[in-house]
């Protein structure tokens, strides 16, 4: 798992210009707080480029 320092995750931010939620480290994932979007982190650099983001997981679907 990549490790980022606090003071880092504490000023990232998604770069979605109609976005700009918090990010929170899942893994090797950031994961925007506000719309899902999950950015890789490749050798503990962080890559927040929109278009390589991945979509939000779905919830989990509990039987009913």
């Amino acid at each position: 798992m990549p490790s980022l320092s606090p003071e880092l995750l504490a000023i990232l931010a998604c770069p979605v210009p109609a976005c700009h939620g918090p990010l929170e480290l899942r893994g090797a994932r950031l994961v925007c707080a506000r719309c899902g979007l999950r950015y890789p982190v490749e050798e503990r650099w962080p890559v927040l480029i929109p278009d390589e983001a991945e979509p939000p997981q779905e919830p989990e679907q509990r039987p009913t």
